[in-house]
């Protein structure tokens, strides 16, 4: 295909440019990997859409890299809950006794962490254009635009994804929860951001039926937004960003903490099969 040199290039400039990351799964050597491959970007804010510290990973070196990476920022990350950073400082002392995983956390990380997980709201308005949930604008355990009912993801019908909206009208939804990332323009003209996961790249559950969600990759996933001025108008530019990093690493710590379930994920970004 040519080009005809004698169009005019449409005269924009950069408005605002955010880096968007979720479910870091306390993973901290794909947190690392993450941070610095967005200080080569020229983002004006990161944002973190929860789900933090809950892994048999390094929950308590995943909190201080997170501390101390805002401490040198000129703004401060703004960070959600997940519905897993719920169930951190929502846990009994049963349920931390049952669940080694949570035993795991808790032995780890210090009680200022878990008080600033109990600090963090379920959803940000960024600007009048962007919005922020880790799953749906109403519940932090929705998959916004994901169906799973045959075991494996396929996106929602246009009208069920704005029905799960909740009259949310944001230009741009930026969302995580499902860790697969996604991008997706609705009827309405906005745009759902799922950034994808950070730290666990494939995962199995029960709920609301018996479902994997799999990346089939070992990355790091994040999303960088960019909103652009132009004579016409606003418009979006999503990068889906898979930053490589030592995630045999990641999983040699799973495994030493009991997860192989873990382990094999990390290093396949596959569910492990069941014998």
């Amino acid at each position: 295909m040519t080009i005809n040199p004698k169009l005019k290039t449409i005269d924009c400039k950069p408005s605002i440019k955010i880096a968007a990351i979720s479910d870091i799964h306390s993973n901290v050597f794909a947190l690392e990997a993450v941070l610095a491959d967005i200080d080569d970007r020229d983002v004006q804010q990161v944002v973190n859409l929860g789900d933090i510290l809950y892994g048999p990973i390094a929950p308590k070196q995943t909190y201080e890299l997170l501390m101390n990476y805002q401490a040198c920022q000129s703004k401060p990350i703004i960070t959600i809950r997940g519905n897993q950073d719920r169930q951190i400082y929502e846990a009994t002392k049963d349920e931390i006794a049952s669940n080694q995983t949570m035993s795991f956390i808790y032995d780890s990380l210090p009680l200022a962490a878990i008080d600033w997980l109990r600090s963090l709201p379920f959803d940000y308005r960024l600007n009048q254009q962007i919005y922020l949930c880790h799953g749906s604008p109403i519940d932090d355990m929705m998959y916004l635009l994901e169906e799973v009912s045959s075991g494996t993801p396929s996106v929602r019908e246009d009208s069920d994804i704005i029905e799960r909206l909740a009259g949310q009208r944001a230009e741009v939804i930026v969302c995580g929860h499902t860790h697969i990332p996604r991008t997706v323009t609705l009827s309405t003209g906005q745009i759902i951001v799922n950034t994808g996961s950070v730290g666990y790249p494939a995962y199995e559950d029960e709920l609301p039926t018996s479902h994997k969600m799999q990346t089939y990759s070992t990355h790091a996933s994040y999303a960088i937004i960019e909103g652009i001025e132009t004579s016409t108008g606003l418009c979006w530019q999503v990068e889906q960003l898979k930053v490589p990093y030592d995630y045999q690493a990641a999983a040699c710590l799973a495994s030493n903490n009991g997860r192989e379930d873990w382990a094999f994920a990390l290093r396949t970004g596959r569910v492990m099969p069941t014998s």
